[in-house]
């Protein structure tokens, strides 16, 4: 706490004048351009390797960057998730939704643990939050990659896009990479995109092209950010070899 106490004064007397600026901009008049849905991992610093500014995004964070699926809820009984899609999206009516998984997620390495049928067995889940969080609203991310283990780390899986009826191809690490654990966790990313379409608040401006749904992937050891290409069918690498296609792709599908 100390540490946080001396940061906040390194703050009065540096970057506090700047931002105050920055927060009398946007006081009246935010335009936030995405809904930013990424892990609470501290080494996760979304604003920093987006090179974001006040007013820029709404960031949601969680053990394991999840969105609920709707079907989770019935009535009244709704998470901060789905809460925060219709204050960006409804109320604010922000064109684009992203999703940001990462290397060495302890989350998803959690997640590739629970296939074992102790591990995750009820009487575990009920002494650990996690375990139950996981289990509740990873599951469906964890049996899509056991499912590619049986069929082959090779072979493709195919994801519900912004409507039931729109599907993608994806390809899971196909250099291979990353740890078993990492692939899990970019399938939990993709699958997020399910999830976040599920709700019905969102079902008509997905259906006509006027809110669009991304996935990113963030290496923390190489500090490399991976853009989900659906041209390509695989996460490809955002760096000067590669902008000028994804700049195209993301023009001609989701401007």
């Amino acid at each position: 706490m100390e540490r946080i106490l001396r940061g906040v004064m390194r703050y009065r007397h540096s970057t506090r004048e700047q931002m105050v600026q920055e927060f009398r901009k946007v006081r009246d008049n935010p335009q936030p351009k995405a809904v930013f849905f990424t892990c609470m991992d501290s080494r996760m610093i979304p604003t920093r390797f987006t090179e974001t500014h006040v007013g820029d995004m709404f960031v949601v964070r969680n053990a394991g960057n999840l969105v609920p699926h709707a079907e989770h809820f019935q009535d009244e009984y709704f998470s901060c998730e789905p809460a925060a899609l219709e204050l960006g999206c409804v109320v604010n009516n922000i064109k684009h939704i992203i999703v940001c998984g990462h290397s060495d997620c302890k989350a998803m390495n959690l997640l590739y643990k629970l296939k074992d049928p102790e591990f995750a067995s009820l009487d575990n889940r009920r002494i650990s939050p996690l375990r139950a969080w996981l289990c509740e609203h990873a599951n469906t991310s964890l049996d899509k990659f056991q499912n590619l283990r049986q069929i082959g780390l090779d072979k493709p899986l195919i994801f519900s896009s912004e409507t039931p009826l729109r599907k993608f191809v994806a390809y899971i690490d196909p250099e291979n990479n990353f740890a078993i654990e990492d692939k899990l966790s970019q399938v939990n990313t993709l699958q997020q995109i399910e999830n976040i379409a599920s709700y019905g608040f969102l079902k008509r401006r997905l259906e006509s092209h006027d809110l669009h749904i991304h996935a990113l992937w963030f290496d923390i050891y190489t500090g490399d950010i991976y853009y989900f290409s659906r041209n390509s069918k695989r996460f490809i690498a955002i760096d000067e070899s590669t902008i000028e296609q994804l700049l195209t792709e993301v023009r001609r599908y989701y401007s």
